[in-house]
């Protein structure tokens, strides 16, 4: 009777403790959403009164930045922004792809188990130190080893530095998506007499497709996003880009540059142009999990998880 009272009260206990941290785990995750959604609605007070005011197409599509003379368009950083964005994608997306398929499918075993470790490591880096290689080296260069012309800070540089500091982001993600392609697949594929480059092209690129096009949208998250290294080898110039080699500024670093020392009107400007970075980040992040939820619907072997 003694033992099988211990063990009621055993059974008791560990469900009580199952259910605090339950609880703990539920008031964690709430708190998790709650600093998002106050976070939310701090920038949407700070900044909607400017949109409002000015309104939204006037404050999107105008081409003057000017805070002094209330001026307030926000066209020139959305295309630097852009442009930056799409350049750093030009040069991120071949190389990380590539290093990917080198990994995952011809390197051997022993390299990979050190080649990727070393490679996420890399996101980890302080994006300053990107921007001090970028100003030291890569700036000159363009300036003048390159015969480029322009001043040297400029959506180029920004380009190749947001390029390197995304490879991270894509080469690991999409090492897991092809990692996830079922030996058969390969297997099937060899025994049907294609070459292994034919397998890679033909069979597992396609089944992991979808983590692929995670991998990419989010490391276009990374570069929408990254200020610091931008801000040192851009230029910060508020002009609509004419060309790679002109300098620009974008939606995050006209942000860094003014907010500390801006008031009024000025400040509510520039906490609208963190609602446009917090929709736009937002929106990418929502693409990436609704290709993976997609795949996984679907059943594609290469979904990441």
């Amino acid at each position: 009777m003694m033992m099988i009272a211990r063990a009621r009260h055993w059974a008791a206990t560990s469900h009580l403790s199952d259910a605090m941290v339950e609880r703990m785990l539920l008031l964690a995750a709430l708190s998790a959403v709650s600093t998002l959604a106050l976070i939310t609605l701090f920038i949407l007070r700070e900044g909607m009164p400017v949109i409002l005011d000015r309104g939204p197409l006037e404050f999107l599509a105008g081409m003057k930045w000017a805070p002094s003379r209330g001026h307030f368009g926000l066209l020139p950083m959305i295309a630097g922004t852009a442009v930056v964005t799409l350049g750093a994608l030009v040069i991120g997306v071949p190389l990380g792809l590539a290093g990917a398929i080198t990994l995952a499918e011809l390197a051997p075993r022993t390299a990979r188990q050190y080649l990727k470790p070393m490679i996420e490591l890399l996101a980890g880096v302080p994006s300053v130190v990107y921007g001090f290689i970028g100003m030291e080296i890569l700036v000159p260069f363009i300036r003048e080893r390159g015969s480029l012309g322009g001043p040297g800070y400029s959506a180029l540089a920004a380009s190749i530095i947001l390029g390197i500091m995304v490879l991270p982001t894509i080469i690991g993600i999409s090492i897991d998506a092809l990692e996830a392609v079922p030996r058969a697949y390969r297997d099937g594929s060899r025994a049907l007499g294609a070459t292994q480059w034919q397998t890679i092209t033909g069979v597992v690129l396609p089944a992991a497709r979808s983590g692929i096009v995670a991998a990419v949208i989010l490391g276009m998250g990374r570069a929408v996003g990254e200020t610091m290294a931008v801000i040192m080898v851009a230029g910060n110039a508020v002009q609509f880009p004419g060309s790679m080699l002109a300098p620009v500024r974008t939606l995050t670093a006209n942000i860094a540059l003014e907010m500390s020392y801006a008031s009024g009107a000025h400040a509510q400007a520039l906490f609208a142009t963190g609602i446009v970075l917090f929709i736009v980040s937002l929106s990418l992040n929502g693409v990436a999990g609704r290709v993976r939820q997609a795949a996984r619907g679907t059943g594609t072997p290469g979904a990441v998880r």
